[in-house]
């Protein structure tokens, strides 16, 4: 076990960078803060490389931290590595980790969510309904976001998360006769006119301009949400939510 007291110290430089995209991406690794999403960590061992404690706050005795290394630090270091007003005082380093998705039947693709807030919740949302893979087309707030991260609530370790173009991943569930479902307020159909099936991937959109016209093009069928009042839109995240616990059966 490390003790860290110096807030130059090049491992915690190390370690601040990677509250920046550029070096979770050149790393492969990226950053998990507070105790809830720690303990997911520590569940999947292949995953955490290290975790690291304030000497304020000291690890659970209850927690079996494997092979990761600990190393404890000073306040002070613990305060500089955090994202948010009130640090816990834990992180993980953790790796990046690609899963195989072959054999799976029910997919999330998100087209250039940019909202933390919003990915994380879908992510966490994919996650509850038993979703078996979420895939996450360019223009999207990176997977890693600190704020999605804490949205998503440690839904990281449970299923797989892939970036990818979201144009050659409808082509690949076509090809295996899985159907997939757009989302569009144009040239759509109410939802509840599609049965739910064991297969499926349902695309839900950008905020502001929804799924991309090449996507809706291409896909098995367009749906909508009714609004039944004055609101114009719902939320994407809680439309995503929707339409997954309707169709997962």
């Amino acid at each position: 076990m490390k003790h860290i007291q110096s807030i130059n110290n090049p491992q915690v430089k190390q370690w601040k960078k990677l509250l920046t995209k550029k070096e979770r991406d050149r790393s492969g690794t990226f950053l998990v803060e507070g105790f809830h999403l720690v303990e997911e960590a520590i569940k999947q061992s292949e995953q955490i490389v290290e975790i690291i404690v304030s000497e304020q706050v000291g690890l659970p005795p209850r927690w079996d931290t494997g092979a990761a290394s600990v190393t404890i630090v000073t306040e002070e270091i613990a305060d500089a590595l955090s994202d948010t007003e009130t640090p816990q005082g834990i992180y993980a380093v953790c790796r990046q980790i690609e899963s195989d998705v072959t054999d799976a039947k029910t997919y999330l693709l998100l087209d250039a969510v940019q909202d933390p807030g919003n990915l994380g919740t879908m992510i966490r949302t994919a996650d509850a309904a038993g979703i078996d893979a979420v895939i996450v087309g360019r223009g999207s707030v990176d997977i890693f976001n600190s704020k999605v991260l804490r949205s998503a609530q440690g839904s990281h370790f449970h299923l797989p998360i892939i970036r990818g173009d979201l144009n050659e991943w409808v082509e690949k569930l076509k090809e295996k006769n899985i159907p997939v479902y757009g989302t569009a307020l144009e040239n759509g159909t109410i939802y509840t006119e599609t049965q739910p099936s064991d297969s499926f991937g349902l695309i839900v959109g950008n905020e502001g301009n929804g799924v991309s016209k090449d996507i809706l093009a291409n896909t098995t069928r367009n749906l909508y949400i009714p609004i039944f009042g004055r609101s114009e839109s719902l939320n994407v995240a809680v439309a995503t939510g929707i339409l997954l616990y309707y169709f997962k059966k």
